[in-house]
């Protein structure tokens, strides 16, 4: 989503106050900082679906990484990047500081090191206009993404020393269940879901989390909302009906639920802009 450029929209809502919080993969949250910095040497592949694997091995020997019908070029975003993130990550470790991931990285946006290498406007990024507000994410199997990759990689070769300077998933959670006690009363806290995997499935389940195994009374998410292309299925969380949360002590027989089958990358910044549009009408 955020090499589909999602920041465009999703950073006006952050600056309305719309999001609260945000769960994502850490491909998502460092992809939006490889699009402010890399921006002019992404490669667009229209005809990604009649690539052969000639082709992408060709993509491969010119340093570009396909995501869907764009390619992120490693030498401009990844590389670009681990220089001053592997400073971010010395600096914590020499003074026995330890951080999230997306805690360096809105170090990394304050700190200004990076605007030179800026190739869209700041106003386009989400994770700039979160770093703004000091907003609150939980970023779920983060050694999965590049970034996480690049610290597994200093971490062996003793360029860092405590491979617990980045923060673990097993205390975003933590954060994320003070969070959620904190906020969950009055109207309540709705989940709205872009797309499936770990990033929906992960902050969902502090709800039975906090009621179940920590036997505290806590409420239900207030309502349910996915955007979708995945084939409805039992057993995949992707595809799981909104009902087989009920289940699972996420959400109620009574919370409204919307599923909303179609290609996300269109959907969501259409339903951001009706809600932006909407708050103007009404001020």
């Amino acid at each position: 989503m955020s090499t589909a450029e999602l920041g465009i929209s999703l950073a006006e809502m952050i600056r309305h106050s719309y999001v609260d919080i945000i769960s994502c993969t850490g491909a998502n949250l460092e992809e939006d900082l490889f699009n402010l910095v890399a921006h002019d040497h992404y490669v667009r592949m229209p005809n990604y679906r009649d690539l052969t694997p000639e082709d992408e091995q060709a993509l491969v020997e010119r340093g570009l990484n396909r995501v869907t019908d764009t390619c992120i070029p490693e030498e401009e975003a990844f590389r670009r990047l681990e220089k001053p993130l592997l400073e971010e990550w010395q600096r914590a470790d020499q003074s026995g500081e330890r951080f999230f991931p997306h805690e360096f990285l809105y170090r990394l946006i304050r700190s200004g090191v990076l605007e030179e290498h800026y190739q869209i406007d700041p106003k386009d990024s989400w994770l700039a206009a979160a770093a703004e507000r000091d907003l609150p994410i939980v970023v779920p199997g983060w050694e999965d993404s590049t970034s996480g990759n690049i610290f597994t990689a200093h971490c062996l070769k003793g360029d860092v020393k405590n491979v617990h300077t980045v923060r673990t998933g097993i205390e975003y959670m933590m954060v994320l269940a003070d969070w959620y006690t904190a906020n969950s009363g009055g109207t309540g806290i709705g989940f709205f879901q872009i797309g499936g995997g770990i990033a929906g499935d992960f902050p969902i389940c502090v709800v039975p989390m906090l009621e179940q195994d920590v036997e505290r009374p806590t409420p239900l998410w207030s309502y349910f909302c996915q955007i979708s292309d995945s084939t409805t299925s039992y057993g995949s969380y992707s595809g799981a009906a909104p009902n087989e949360k009920i289940t699972w002590g996420k959400l109620g027989p009574d919370t409204p639920k919307f599923l909303i089958e179609s290609d996300a990358t269109i959907v969501a910044p259409l339903m951001f802009q009706y809600v932006l549009e909407t708050a103007v009408r009404r001020a």
